[in-house]
């Protein structure tokens, strides 16, 4: 793989079971990077070893005064320049393609699954973990992919070195070949430590990343309310700690790297000085020594690899881990089996007994917010944690969502979360999703009540003629009110057109009479769709043909709006904020705790 053929038309189906399995699964998947790798290694490091033995042929020849050796010495010299300067010219090359490659899988990877998951992913994974594992972890984790094949090549090449210097020279070369496992192992008893404290320097960046992002997604609320110097403050000492625990974590990889200078020191020290013995006892000649001496010398550098190896696992592991938390989320524990069209018929829950008819705008009312976005996710075929495994998929006519292929469950069921995210781009870019196209934008903008917005999006027009469309919107639609990106992203879902379309709070954030005039738009270009929409606005709730009250996790009355006004105390009490006084007075008194609302518009003004 290079990186001009990325990005891969399929990364895979990666092995989530643990971080080093993960690991494993992404070197084995570039087993030709590797290789090619470990031979440009094998060619550079041998080339450094082999060095010695022309510096020492050189030596020699001089000492004894021979010019055809020195001539072959200094060939030999040259040559090795050559293959050191190719061997590490393509070692660089196949390393850093092994890195972008390993990354930029992983990166496709977690794309994959975001799409997957939707906004159900940051439901289940903080926000601050995916930001750090789609950006600081893909790097770690292609680095320990990269550096494992120089490793080997540094390993291969100081063992093979070992043995010919016990063959070319029995009395250095077994000192070397003993002396080399004890420097290469002499930093495992410190490697738990510093991984410990690795390991707390990235939990802390990772929190440290969560509270940046988080406080950057709700600084115009913290601006509103003038908090922005408490979270400030709150950052500050979540970056010192980062601080102070990356210090004790650069002091651990200090001494490790202390060791590795010290005990390789210690061994050119013996080797001098049994050396230079030897030479004065006339056992070994001084070339032979000076060959020994700058083969150990110029093995300290494969030795650094070891530390480096040691580095890059202890960096990428918990970066694997966290990668592979993300990657092993699932839409849900059911394997997709159904195949064919786009389903229809009702949308039915049989964990709750909600019944959304075909063909109508089905109102939910939960008096528990957070059950009202579970419930919106569970009919959006996305059960959350044992969920999937406990409660049975939600049906679409007589198909199980969960059995359903990704694609064909999204173009089924839509749901728009409550606080949807709008990407930066074009008004025309962001309104460009898959759809059936019997909706055009028009339409949907002028269903969701977006004239405003269209006319704000007109006067900051790049064009002339004020082309709105073609006006960019920024980062999560930042540049626009709440109520602004709240609509546009209602006009986004609508012009998808789904077979059923699920709204969470769709009006939540808009004034009563633009909410009443978007309930109205939507309930009549969704006229003859299957249409739910979770809300307790009486101005949405009117409109609907079917409210279904969900308590305790269960229907437990439907009917139109004003029927269960009438017939329901607990449906009463969530669309009229009913107080638990007014509740208690109407237990005693035997009437309705609200006998004077007559319509919806005082409904509006009593809440």
């Amino acid at each position: 793989m290079q990186i001009r053929d990325l990005p891969y038309s399929n990364p895979g189906d990666p092995d989530v079971r643990s971080g080093p399995r993960f690991l494993y699964w992404l070197g084995r998947n570039q087993l030709g990077g590797q290789l090619k790798a470990l031979g440009w290694g094998l060619l550079h490091q041998l080339s450094i070893a082999g060095f010695p033995i022309g510096v020492g042929i050189a030596v020699q020849a001089v000492v004894d005064r021979s010019g055809s050796r020195l001539a072959l010495a200094c060939g030999l010299v040259a040559l090795l320049g050559v293959t050191i300067a190719v061997g590490d010219t393509m070692l660089h090359r196949t390393a850093v393609t092994n890195w972008i490659t390993a990354a930029a899988r992983v990166q496709q990877l977690l794309a994959r699954k975001t799409a997957e998951l939707g906004a159900a992913l940051t439901r289940r994974v903080a926000a601050g973990e995916v930001v750090a594992v789609s950006t600081g972890d893909v790097e770690k984790i292609g680095w320990f992919v990269e550096a494992l094949s120089r490793f080997a090549a540094a390993a291969t090449a100081l063992v093979l070195v070992c043995v010919g210097l016990v063959v070319y020279l029995p009395a250095l070369g077994v000192l070397v070949a003993v002396a080399m496992p004890v420097l290469a192992l002499a930093v495992l008893p410190l490697l738990p430590r510093a991984t410990r404290r690795a390991d707390e320097q990235r939990e802390k960046a990772g929190k440290a990343t969560e509270l940046a992002s988080d406080t950057v997604a709700g600084l115009r609320v913290l601006r509103g309310i003038g908090g922005e110097e408490l979270f400030l403050g709150r950052y500050r000492r979540a970056s010192q700690e980062v601080r102070r625990a990356a210090v004790r974590s650069a002091r651990m990889w200090a001494l490790i790297s202390a060791v590795q200078v010290l005990l390789p020191g210690v061994l050119l020290l013996s080797l001098i000085w049994y050396g230079a013995t030897l030479v004065r006892d006339g056992r070994i000649d001084v070339g032979q020594l000076v060959t020994v001496y700058s083969a150990a010398t110029l093995m300290i550098f494969p030795l650094r690899h070891f530390e480096e190896i040691a580095m890059a696992y202890s960096f990428s592991r918990p970066s694997a881990q966290r990668a592979v938390r993300v990657l092993s989320l699932r839409r849900s524990d059911r394997t997709a089996t159904e195949a064919g069209g786009v389903p229809s018929g009702d949308l039915y829950d049989p964990a709750t007994g909600l019944m959304a008819a075909r063909g109508q705008f089905t109102a939910v009312v939960c008096g528990d917010p957070d059950e009202a976005g579970r419930l919106a996710e569970r009919l959006g075929g996305h059960a959350q944690g044992d969920d999937s495994r406990k409660a049975p998929s939600v049906l679409l006519g007589a198909v199980a969502l969960d059995e359903l292929p990704l694609d064909t469950a999204r173009a089924a069921v839509l749901v728009q979360d409550k606080d949807p995210v709008l990407l930066s781009g074009t008004l025309q870019e962001l309104l460009d999703v898959p759809s059936s196209g019997l909706v055009t934008a028009e339409e949907a903008l002028k269903a969701a009540q977006c004239g405003d917005v269209l006319a704000a999006l007109r006067q900051a027009s790049p064009d002339d003629d004020g082309d709105p469309m073609r006006t960019r919107i920024t980062e999560r639609g930042r540049s626009l009110s709440g109520g602004q990106r709240q609509r546009l992203a209602l006009a986004r879902s609508l012009i998808t057109d789904p077979e059923a379309l699920v709204l969470d709070e769709p009006t939540s954030a808009v004034d009563s009479h633009t909410e009443a005039r978007v309930a109205a738009g939507v309930a009549e270009l969704r006229r003859g769709r299957t249409t739910v929409a979770f809300a307790s606005s009486p101005l949405l709730l009117d409109v609907a043909d079917r409210v279904v009250l969900v308590h305790g996790g269960t229907v437990v009355a439907a009917g139109t709006h004003r029927e269960l006004l009438r017939t329901e105390p607990r449906y009463r009490a969530v669309v009229t904020r009913e107080t638990d006084e007014e509740a208690a007075a109407a237990a005693r008194t035997g009437t309705d705790a609200a006998p004077a609302v007559k319509s919806t518009q005082e409904i509006e003004e009593r809440a």
